[in-house]
């Protein structure tokens, strides 16, 4: 049985290793199609050998048998999220056909929508695919908001810096690390983000149309946070409070 279970845990390794030699292909395919300069090479580089460490440690923590179907999507996702991250690191050094970058931030998002259908309709849905897929998409954010803020200024960093920020302050404050309900407007907002940062890349409007969609999407995102904060702090309070509810009652 143990040799079984060792050589379920190297099959699903093997994943993580061939989803970083899948992200080097695409680096070289983007490298040869745009003549990428060492900037995206680099970044590139090192986000396929940091999501291949991350994930693999993940992986050996939570002693999943098998990868599964919807990992894979967000797996395919990730490398996406690496291209576009690369062409991102280039931007700065030359001008990476925004067509190319468009269309690779269009897949990804669009498979931001697949992974969770196929966890739920396979039964494979665990706590780890559910992170895995959060962090993919709160890096994607991250680096187009970057990408945007090239354009309109420091202030669209916000955007991609909410989460980040927010992960932060549950150290000091772990309280905030409490589950919260679900939510179709939380769902809502997250997906807002990626259409609004998508569209202000593109440069399809003049300038104030792409501030007036980065101004929604940054206070769509205020909104859902501060709606979450609240509703963390009061249900801490309330907790709390239940001690000491508690105590009074048994004295009675």
């Amino acid at each position: 049985m143990a040799l079984n279970n060792t050589y379920d845990a190297r099959l699903v390794q093997q994943e993580t290793a061939v989803g970083a030699g899948v992200q080097i292909l695409l680096l070289a395919l983007l490298g040869s199609a745009i003549g990428m300069g060492p900037a995206g090479w680099v970044t590139g580089l090192v986000f396929a050998v940091a999501t291949w460490a991350v994930l693999s440690r993940a992986l050996h923590r939570s002693r999943l048998r098998s990868f599964g179907p919807a990992n894979r999507v967000t797996l395919g996702r990730a490398t996406l999220v690496g291209g576009v991250t690369a062409l991102v690191a280039d931007s700065f050094e030359s001008a990476p056909p925004v067509t190319l970058l468009v269309a690779l931030t269009a897949v990804a998002l669009i498979l931001d929508g697949v992974d969770g259908k196929v966890a739920r309709r396979t039964g494979t849905s665990t706590a780890l695919g559910a992170r895995f897929d959060m962090e993919v998409d709160a890096f994607l954010i991250l680096v187009l908001s970057v990408y945007v803020s090239m354009a309109l200024g420091p202030w669209v960093l916000l955007v991609g810096a909410m989460r980040y920020v927010f992960v932060a302050a549950a150290r000091v404050a772990p309280w905030l690390n409490a589950p919260l309900p679900p939510s179709m407007a939380r769902k809502t907002v997250a997906a807002l983000q990626g259409i609004c940062l998508l569209v202000a890349g593109a440069d399809l409007l003049p300038r104030g149309g792409n501030v007036a969609v980065m101004l929604l999407a940054l206070g769509t995102l205020l909104w859902s946070f501060g709606r979450d904060v609240l509703w963390l702090y009061r249900t801490s309070r309330v907790r709390a409070a239940r001690p000491a509810e508690q105590r009074v009652l048994e004295l009675a």
